[in-house]
């Protein structure tokens, strides 16, 4: 009999323990759901690679305290055995399913699976290139966690009768270069704002429970607190240096900032039936996941983005429409597509620019860095 860390990826204690637990390697297999997470596009989760011998020169000597605090936290795994299906899964039939709330939510798994698998492969190369213990404990861990997400969402998804192949997108899926500094802003706030996703969903499903049209909605909470502990060891590998949040970097900081919150604004604009099945309103949704995004980033970012500005929601509009433009015009063939492609391309680079050039708001970064999951 198989032991039980190997039985189901929510038991795991290495991510190499997780991609080869027995849920992960289920008979179910789907073109489709490859396919999807196989597509490189502005809105769809990369698959990243950076300089591993950069980061294993990090010294966390000057945060050894607040380091040290974490790792113990995580090695702790208080959400061990946490991502696996027990008696409050609920039946789900897929066939009863409305046809557009079934495509829609089918791809935000999907895509899920693909962002978490994303940060498993990255954690995981990092671990395995590594000879600093500091750094490579911390991506083992992390690897981990976020082994175990993508193998829960999987089981979620073999119930509509499709998984994604994670082994077959190891090998075929393009991988993009960041230097680690794009590493920490990107990551940082992949994991705050998949926090905050998460959490602001979880909790209005709370008061509204009869919205909750799926079970993994429950599973929300401890979920988050994972995202929510990653993106605070990035806070910490930021702390480290200085320079990462000073001088020329705030611009990059900025450009992460409004970068991250327009593609989740367009891609969430993009699945109406599933917000409409949750009974949330997309731009309440968008706000108030900024906001939250924005509060903990404080803790680290020397500046915040002004979501009250005229500009903001004005400008976010504007890019969402010219975006339904360019997935018009790629339908389309000849000369008049590519036209309305590169008139709909330029708009949205209008579009963004105008979020971009809105004046930031200044922020005095506490001397303390670690935060606590408050929402």
């Amino acid at each position: 009999m198989m032991d039980q860390s190997l039985d189901h990826s929510a038991f795991a204690d290495t991510a190499e323990q997780g991609l080869e637990a027995s849920n992960m390697v289920g008979p179910t297999d789907s073109e489709e759901a490859t396919a999807v997470a196989m597509q490189n596009t502005l809105l769809t989760p990369r698959f990243y690679t950076t300089n591993f011998d950069e980061l294993d020169a990090i010294d966390v000597g000057p945060i050894r305290e607040e380091w040290d605090a974490l790792i113990n936290e995580m090695k702790a795994d208080p959400n061990k055995g946490h991502f696996k299906k027990n008696e409050d899964w609920d039946h789900i039939d897929w066939d009863q399913m409305e046809p557009k709330l079934r495509a829609e939510f089918k791809d935000f798994l999907i895509s899920s699976c693909t962002a978490e698998f994303s940060g498993c492969v990255l954690y995981k190369e990092m671990k395995r290139r590594g000879r600093n213990e500091d750094i490579t404990t911390l991506f083992q861990l992390m690897a981990r966690d976020e082994a175990r997400h993508a193998g829960f969402i999987n089981d979620a998804l073999r119930e509509a009768g499709i998984s994604v192949n994670l082994g077959f997108l190891t090998q075929a899926k393009k991988y993009t270069y960041f230097r680690p500094k794009f590493i920490y802003y990107a990551t940082y706030l992949s994991e705050k704002i998949g926090y905050a996703r998460y959490i602001t969903i979880f909790r209005h499903l709370q008061e509204n429970p009869e919205k909750r049209f799926h079970p993994i909605f429950k599973w929300f909470e401890e979920w988050c607190n994972d995202e929510f502990r990653h993106g605070e060891a990035f806070a910490l590998l930021m702390k480290t240096d200085p320079k990462l949040t000073s001088g020329l970097n705030r611009y990059w900081i900025k450009f992460f900032l409004t970068a991250v919150f327009a593609t989740m604004w367009v891609r969430d604009h993009q699945r109406p039936a599933f917000h409409e099945a949750l009974g949330v309103d997309p731009e309440w949704y968008g706000q108030e996941v900024f906001r939250k995004t924005t509060a903990i980033s404080l803790q680290i970012f020397p500046l915040a983005l002004d979501l009250d500005h005229p500009r903001w929601l004005p400008a976010l509009r504007r890019l969402d429409q010219a975006n339904r433009h360019i997935a018009e015009a790629k339908k389309g063939k000849g000369l008049s597509a590519k036209i309305k492609h590169l008139s709909a391309s330029m708009a949205a680079g209008w579009a963004f620019l105008q979020l971009l050039t809105i004046p930031a708001i200044k922020n005095d970064v506490p001397e303390e860095t670690r935060l606590e999951p408050a929402y």
